[in-house]
């Protein structure tokens, strides 16, 4: 009898706090069910222990709290996603520096920049096209520090198109190099987020931006 009891009890317990959660989609529904068959189907004489449903529902709903913070999480960075392409969007037409490790040469001259850890005796700006032809930028010797240099197809004969580019150090330093170049447009891709458009370094990542230069007088 008191087994029964128990059955009983747990039965109507469960089923309580089941239908509270039953509303909350498909796999609430899915655990229902498993739920109630698994209450119908103990045997009377060994009645499971109503503390373990208790626990199981326990655990769906911090399941279905997680599944709703990332839900709410996803839809937060979708909207500061949006936000921040409005913002760049503004920015269209702006002079920008950026990070990049290639650069679309056309007619004009690019300003570049990189900073050294160390000092330098011989530091080179290399250049190399698709079929792997260089052109060397020579800076000689530098101290620690921001290093500026110009990128100028005329000087250099260099040809339209893209040319990777990489600092040659006499320390065997290679720091990053940024280049200035004009923002053309702003679009959304779905893998990789916003992506910008600079005239002298084609599509980019918004996290390459380092400045914001403003627009041409």
């Amino acid at each position: 009898m008191t087994a029964a009891t128990n059955e009983v009890n747990s039965g109507s317990n469960v089923g309580s706090s089941s239908n509270s959660i039953t509303g909350n989609g498909d796999m609430s529904q899915l655990f229902t069910k498993l739920l109630i068959a698994q209450i119908k189907n103990q045997n009377p004489l060994e009645p499971t222990d109503p503390s373990q449903f208790v626990s199981q529902l326990t655990q769906l709903s911090q399941v279905e709290s997680m599944q709703q913070m990332a839900a709410q999480t996803k839809a937060s960075a979708s909207m500061l996603e949006s936000m921040q392409v409005m913002a760049l969007g503004a920015q269209v037409g702006s002079n920008v520096t950026a990070v990049a490790d290639r650069v679309v040469v056309g007619d004009e001259v690019i300003p570049g920049r990189f900073t050294l850890e160390s000092a330098s005796a011989t530091t080179t700006v290399v250049l190399e096209d698709s079929t792997g032809q260089q052109r060397r930028i020579q800076l000689g010797t530098h101290k620690p520090g921001e290093v500026n240099f110009q990128i100028d197809p005329e000087a250099l004969g260099l040809a339209p198109g893209t040319y990777s580019m990489r600092v040659e150090t006499a320390s065997k330093e290679t720091p990053a190099i940024e280049v200035q170049g004009t923002l053309q447009s702003v679009r959304i891709s779905a893998t990789d987020g916003a992506v910008l458009q600079v005239s002298t370094l084609g599509s980019i990542s918004a996290s390459a931006i380092t400045a914001f230069n403003g627009r041409p007088q």
